[in-house]
Order: C-alpha cells, then structure tokens, then sequence
C-alpha cells in the first residue's frame, strides 16, 4: 500500500471505522512510525500533534483498537482502517467521538444468516437442519415457508407478541432458505421495497 505522507507534512488522517457495525468512531493522524506500528501491532497507532509522540490507543485506558484491515483512498493520502473496539473510543466514555452509539442494525444479521445458509448450500454437512431442508427439496421448502407464516398468522390474531415474533423468525428463516435454493438473496426484496417506496415507482 503506497500512502503519500508528504501531503500534510509527514502525516495522513486515519478514519476509524467499527468493522462490525460500520460506525465511524473516530479520526487520528499517523505518520510513517505509526502506520508501522499499528501494522506490526495490529493495534491502532496514532501520532499525536500536541504531545510530539507515538499514541496507542488503549494504551492507557485498556480500551484499543484491534485492526480488521487498512484502505488507502484514491488519492493515497486518507487511511481508513476498519477496526474492533475494546470499549468505548473517546476519551468522555462516549462510544464515538460524536457522542454516537456504536450499535449494529439487527437488520444486517440477515445478510450475515443468508450467507451462513449459502455456505451450509454449498457444504451440505450432516446434521444440519438447513441441508435437511435442501436435501427434501424445492416443494418441501416452499411447504416449510407456508407452514411458519400460517403459525405467525395464528399468533397474530390469538397470540402473544413474544410468540409472534418467533414465529415470524421461523418464517423469516425458512423463507430465506427457499430465496438461496433459488439462487436469489434476501437484499432482493429489500431493493424491490425500495424501489416500491418511491412515489413514482408503479406496479408491474
């Protein structure tokens, strides 16, 4: 990685980034020294202006970055490193350097689970409920899928909301276990709801 250090007189900002979350937590300068630290570390290193020095983060508190992986930009003078907090990151307490809490959407699980069902589709290991699922085949899925909303529906009109919510879980899985069968991906729907949202989007 080729970073342009003579910019900004031997120095380049570095955007820290949650690699879990996507929350920007906060921004630190490096020079070349602190770049090689934090590569051979794997722990983020600054290079601080008022102190004159070397600056690991979580060096003191205990609360450092532990690095995923390094980006330059196109300019080759801005890093962004992707990292995995010990902590919280400012020096307040606050989980960001803007006053942000750093939690992950629960929406990006779902990607995270179409993944893991693609890779159990493409492994097919014994034992697993979902190659059971692909080893039934096309019909028994789509059967799966019609069972689970049925038991949401039931407990939508004479349930509990605690049951609901696992039985629209269920629904959610096996509906996605059927979109990979399919060569399709749960982001699919997500696009074409997007698409429905706007106001000049019509019906097919």
């Amino acid at each position: 990685m080729e970073i342009d250090f003579n910019k900004m007189n031997g120095l380049v900002p570095a955007i820290i980034q949650d690699a879990t979350t996507g929350k920007v937590l906060m921004l630190g300068y490096m020079n070349e020294e602190a770049y090689a630290k934090t590569v051979a570390t794997n722990k983020v290193t600054f290079w601080s202006r008022t102190r004159n020095c070397l600056w690991t983060k979580g060096e003191t508190s205990g609360n450092f970055l532990n690095v995923i992986s390094m980006q330059i930009d196109c300019d080759n003078d801005t890093l962004l490193v992707k990292a995995n907090p010990v902590g919280p990151v400012c020096h307040t307490g606050s989980d960001t350097c803007w006053g942000e809490k750093n939690e992950s959407n629960p929406l990006l699980f779902l990607t995270e689970l179409q993944d893991f069902i693609e890779k159990r589709h493409q492994e097919m290991p014994e034992g697993s409920y979902t190659t059971s699922l692909f080893k039934d085949g096309l019909n028994r899925m789509a059967q799966k899928f019609g069972e689970e909303a049925l038991e949401a529906v039931i407990e939508a009109t004479n349930g509990t909301s605690e049951r609901l919510i696992y039985e629209a879980s269920d629904m959610i899985y096996h509906l996605i276990v059927l979109l990979t069968s399919k060569g399709m991906r749960i982001e699919e729907l997500a696009k074409e709801l997007q698409e429905r949202h706007d106001p000049n989007w019509k019906k097919h």
